[in-house]
């Protein structure tokens, strides 16, 4: 019986050989070399991080934060560079939530059966 850490590794493997990953690769490194675009993202990465922080240790999120938020967002979608990032993420993000239903299907079935 193969050891469940090699299969993990495998799949790994194969998941950096899709074309989601590849394009998520892609537009990533496109938006790193566009200097506007590079500095929209990384602000909008830095207010997501600290509200996210926050929410996991409890703290309020004060109205400035999240209007904040909503500009930074609204920012970043005009930008298509790094609209077609977050389109690549979300890409990516519903294969890896297909492969965590499969993964997790034994689990379940002991749940519901």
């Amino acid at each position: 019986m193969n050891n469940i850490y090699d299969t993990a590794n495998k799949l790994e493997q194969e998941l950096r050989e899709t074309e989601a990953y590849s394009d998520l690769k892609v537009a990533f490194s496109t938006v790193k070399a566009d200097s506007e675009a590079n500095e929209v993202f990384q602000k909008f990465q830095e207010v997501q991080m600290k509200l996210q922080q926050k929410q996991m240790s409890g703290e309020e999120i004060l109205e400035e934060e999240i209007n904040e938020a909503q500009e930074m967002a609204l920012k970043s979608g005009e930008n298509n560079l790094i609209k077609d990032l977050m389109d690549a993420e979300q890409k990516l993000s519903t294969l890896v939530d297909d492969l965590n239903r499969i993964i997790m299907k034994p689990v379940q079935d002991i749940y519901q059966g």
